[in-house]
C-alpha cells in the first residue's frame, strides 16, 4: 500500500516525505493565524476585492483544510492541487503588499528596509510554494 509519496533514489525525492510533514502543518498554522488576527490578513487584500475580512477567513479556512488534506494519503493530490490554486488566488495580495505601503508603511526606523525587502522577496517565494505544493500532485511512481 502506498501513501501517495514517491519513492525514488533521487536526491530531492528523499526529502519529499519529510517536507510533506513540514508543509501541511505550516499551512494549518498560517490558516489559524487568519482567525487570530484577521485584520492583518484583511489589510493586505487589494482594495478591488470585496469583503476583506470574509476573504481572510475564507483563505484561512482553506489553508487549514488543505494543510490537513495533504497529510492524508487519500486526499493528498486533490489537496495539493487546492494549495496550488489557493497560492495563485492570493498572489494579488502579495503584489499589493509589495507595491503599496500597506505593510512597509507600518514599519519605522531601520527595519523599514528589511520589511520592504521581505514583501518583495515574498513574490518569488510564492513560485517556490506553488512548486512545492505541485510536487504532491504528481502520481506516485509506478502507479500511472
Amino acid at each position: 500500500m502506498t501513501d501517495g509519496v514517491e519513492r525514488s533514489d533521487g536526491t530531492l525525492a528523499r526529502y519529499k516525505r519529510p517536507l510533506l510533514y513540514v508543509m501541511g502543518p505550516l499551512y494549518v498554522v498560517a490558516g489559524v493565524l487568519h482567525f487570530l488576527v484577521p485584520e492583518t490578513y484583511a489589510g493586505v487584500v487589494p482594495p478591488a476585492f470585496p469583503e476583506p475580512i470574509a476573504l481572510a477567513y475564507l483563505s484561512g479556512l482553506a489553508e487549514i483544510a488543505l494543510g490537513l488534506g495533504v497529510l492524508v494519503p487519500r486526499t493528498r493530490r486533490l489537496s495539493a492541487w487546492g494549495l496550488v490554486a489557493l497560492l495563485l488566488a492570493i498572489f494579488p495580495a502579495n503584489v499589493y503588499m509589495a507595491t503599496s505601503d500597506v505593510v512597509v508603511g507600518q514599519v519605522t526606523g531601520s527595519t523599514r528596509v528589511l520589511a520592504s525587502l521581505a514583501v518583495w522577496a515574498r513574490l518569488p517565494l510564492q513560485a517556490v510554494l506553488v512548486l512545492w505544493a505541485w510536487w504532491y500532485t504528481r502520481p506516485v511512481e509506478g502507479s500511472g
